[in-house]
């Protein structure tokens, strides 16, 4: 069975199980979050990876962080656009490429924004470049490590004078932890019967 069937009869079987809503539970009644997506792109090769970007560390907003390429949406956009929209500006993969598959519970951060994930699946080895102004690099992990949650850590942290929790995924050189590290552990809740 092709790859983007897996993932779309993966995705129906699933009851979504218990889903991380966001960086904290008072984040629910929040009525100023901004509306923002992300592309989880998986290459369509034997042994599945997930497209992921590490921040320059001169961005406002999560410098040098791991996270997929996204952004807030246009007006008049959906979550889909504005995924592929982000993921060209950001890695210059093109927007007609991604398979789109589903979208996903959104995430929402303490940093007042509410993320959708798009769940796609792309050609492997595309020509990805980074939008040096946002990305510093460009990078793939196996799908099967992200998901399996023996590499889901869960941490504790101070942040604005409270204890918040989170999870971190250390994969090589780089940690993945945040609103990112949510997206996959609700990504992998979705997909435990792939």
């Amino acid at each position: 069975m092709m790859l983007a069937e897996r993932l779309r009869a993966a995705i129906a079987r699933s009851a979504g199980g218990t889903m991380l809503d966001g960086d904290d539970n008072e984040l629910a009644t929040r009525s100023d979050m901004t509306a923002a997506a992300v592309l989880v792109a998986i290459t369509d090769r034997p042994e599945p990876g997930v497209i992921l970007t590490q921040r320059t560390e001169t961005l406002r907003q999560h410098p040098g962080q791991v996270a997929f390429p996204g952004g807030r949406l246009d007006p008049g956009e959906d979550a889909i656009a504005a995924a592929l929209r982000e993921a060209e500006e950001e890695i210059a993969l093109p927007r007609t490429l991604p398979q789109v598959i589903a979208t996903m519970e959104p995430y929402r951060t303490g940093t007042g924004f509410e993320i959708v994930p798009v769940l796609a699946v792309v050609p492997p080895d595309l020509p990805l470049i980074a939008a040096e102004a946002e990305v510093a690099s460009v990078f793939e992990v196996p799908l099967a490590f992200l998901l399996d949650i023996a590499n889901h850590a869960p941490r504790t942290a101070l942040w604005q004078g409270a204890e918040r929790r989170y999870v971190e995924i250390l994969w090589n050189d780089r940690r993945i932890w945040g609103a990112t590290a949510g997206m996959i552990v609700n990504l992998s809740r979705r997909l435990v019967n792939l």
